[in-house]
């Protein structure tokens, strides 16, 4: 059985490559395993931190693309596919300078309070959304945000803790 992967390459100076990438469903083995099983939970985690839609299926489309030309070489996929997609959509907010962040109404695809959250959210720096969203809603450790920001234990905390705040600030009076 073989299925095809496609990210193609947007116009402008993205930083994301055009990949073709064919795959024997047994070829990839625990890369797809974490597709399958927490592809959605992470594009959503990563449109929560980039506040675009197409930021955050282009960083997992890319980190996957990535993994899989790694193939075995990766010891633990799903935390190597997390921390590339993160960066990589760090790097693309950063060439953004001027984002403004596509949540989608509240509807079918996300309730009022998933709004009113993404909207809160993006009032923060992106250092406080990305350890709050790798902590609270992917559920990673202190000392694992961390390693996959690049950052120190203590620096990871005090984002978490001023995050917190303003997000009680944000979601009792939005503004």
């Amino acid at each position: 059985m073989e299925s095809r992967g496609r990210v193609s390459e947007r116009a402008g100076n993205s930083p994301y490559l055009s990949v073709d990438a064919t795959i024997r469903a047994t070829d990839a083995g625990p890369i797809e395993d974490v597709f399958r099983e927490s592809g959605p939970r992470l594009e959503r985690a990563l449109l929560l931190y980039s506040g675009s839609r197409e930021v955050a299926q282009d960083a997992l489309a890319e980190a996957f693309a990535q993994a899989l030309r790694r193939g075995d070489q990766l010891q633990t996929p799903e935390r190597w596919i997390t921390k590339v997609a993160f960066r990589l959509a760090a790097a693309e907010l950063k060439r953004r300078a001027n984002l403004v962040p596509d949540l989608p109404a509240a509807g079918y695809e996300l309730p009022d309070p998933a709004v009113d959250l993404g909207r809160a959210l993006a009032h923060l720096s992106p250092k406080q959304r990305g350890s709050l969203v790798l902590h609270h809603y992917l559920g990673y450790e202190v000392s694992e945000v961390a390693r996959l920001t690049g950052s120190t234990s203590a620096a990871v905390t005090v984002h978490l803790v001023r995050a917190r705040r303003r997000m009680r600030e944000l979601m009792e009076d939005p503004r």
